[in-house]
């Protein structure tokens, strides 16, 4: 199903799709690749960015983009800090672009609109307007939630190694969580990444009450789990013998569940692994890595920052680690590395979205002790991280393949339209 209609689809981003910020950028291009006509308006706010918009444009039938700078990103905030909402929501509104989707929708006669994540949820709760203004019409609107925030801050405000990360977390909780009770009834369908967010959203909407006290459930159907894939052609294993005694760690470390992680690995992991294997080097690979992490360079610890390219380090590690200690959704960096076919250690809360089965696929440790442990061991096994490899490289062909994806995708934008039919009569 999917594949003998074409469906014209308007994704709505708040950000420019790339390889960093996977899930859209891979849904645009498989989509295209699979036959669907696709329209992009998203935000920009440098030349990369910019840049990356021109490169996926070559896959679009159309791009409407707009530039955002920081500065208005925070006098949104600033100005949603009176009211009940999540400044999440507030922080990537641009009313030019708004009014120029609104324009796409009057001009275009599109069978569904993707809106992706919190940051871009007011364009989708805005398309009401734009039907009014064009007969009370308006497409089926998918929400790609990706994942539940409110769960992600709760997780920040009791483990996160920053005390700046868990005030934050904190102060958004209660605003988060309203809104997030709210907002699954408001779209056609709403997309997760893993069944825990779903899990986690649903009880959200449970739990919401309307004016008269009387709680008001969310139809389960609504919310649909829609896996991150992997890139299996871009990512592949290298060929060629890894550097002895590597740990790479890979992330855009910004995001403060990565960052955290970081800082806990070097503190209270890495000493446990030095004693074993006292040469062994840490990569820390990832954008934007805050003063808590450039901090933790020395000798045997490398703070990359940007890179062009993760493969490299990801192809010549021995081993590479994934320490998450609270987040939500699927970890790509977990799938990158099997993907490439380097052994993974990670903690639960890593591979928490996944299928995979410790001991084969990878090796998942609750304790530092354990997470130290196995490592080491794998440090000084070869042909169990042959193994190890190849066992994951099979995983992620099984599971994560971005085609089987968004052919899945496909089906959930039938449902939200609502026959297969009316889709027919409109191609």
């Amino acid at each position: 199903m999917g594949r003998d209609l074409q469906l014209k689809i308007l994704f709505i981003v708040p950000y420019a799709p790339n390889r960093i910020r996977t899930r859209p950028y891979h849904f645009i291009k498989t989509l295209a690749a699979q036959g669907h006509r696709i329209t992009l308006a998203s935000l920009w706010t440098g030349q990369q960015e910019f840049q990356d918009l021109k490169e996926l444009a070559r896959d679009l039938d159309c791009l409407v983009a707009e530039k955002m700078s920081a500065a208005r990103s925070l006098w949104n905030c600033a100005r949603a800090i009176p009211g009940r909402g999540p400044l999440q929501a507030a922080y990537s509104w641009n009313r030019l672009l708004a009014w120029r989707i609104g324009q796409l929708i009057e001009a275009a006669q599109f069978d569904i609109v993707h809106v992706e994540h919190l940051r871009g949820v007011r364009y989708g709760l805005h398309l009401g307007q734009s039907a009014a203004r064009c007969g009370g019409r308006r497409p089926a609107v998918v929400w790609d939630s990706v994942d539940c925030i409110s769960a992600l801050f709760r997780q920040t405000a009791r483990c996160s190694a920053m005390a700046r990360s868990r005030l934050a977390a904190k102060v958004e909780l209660a605003r988060t969580e309203r809104y997030e009770a709210w907002l699954p009834g408001q779209f056609d369908r709403v997309l997760v990444s893993s069944e825990v967010d779903r899990s986690e959203l649903l009880e959200l909407a449970s739990n919401r009450t309307c004016g008269n006290g009387i709680r008001r459930g969310l139809p389960a159907k609504r919310i649909v789990v829609i896996p991150n894939g992997v890139d299996l052609q871009y990512y592949r294993p290298p060929g060629e013998a890894c550097t002895p005694l590597t740990l790479v760690f890979t992330g855009k470390m910004s995001y403060h569940a990565n960052a955290s992680a970081a800082v806990h690995l070097v503190k209270n992991t890495m000493p446990r692994i030095w004693k074993t294997h006292p040469e062994t080097q840490l990569w820390v690979v990832g954008k934007d890595p805050p003063a808590e992490v450039r901090q933790l360079a020395e000798p045997r610890i490398r703070i990359t920052g940007t890179v062009p390219d993760i493969r490299p380090f990801l192809g010549q590690a021995t081993v590479a680690v994934a320490p998450i200690r609270y987040g939500a959704g699927i970890q790509n960096k977990v799938l990158e590395a099997l993907a490439c076919g380097t052994p993974v250690v990670a903690t639960p809360q890593a591979v928490s979205a996944l299928q995979v089965r410790s001991g084969e696929d990878l090796i998942v440790a609750e304790s530092e002790e354990e997470f130290a442990n196995s490592v080491s061991q794998l440090l000084s096994d070869t042909n169990r991280r042959m193994s190890l490899g190849c066992a994951g490289r099979r995983y992620v062909e099984r599971h994560h393949d971005w085609r089987d994806i968004a052919t899945r995708l496909t089906q959930v934008y039938f449902e939200a339209t609502g026959s297969r039919e009316t889709i027919c009569e409109k191609a």
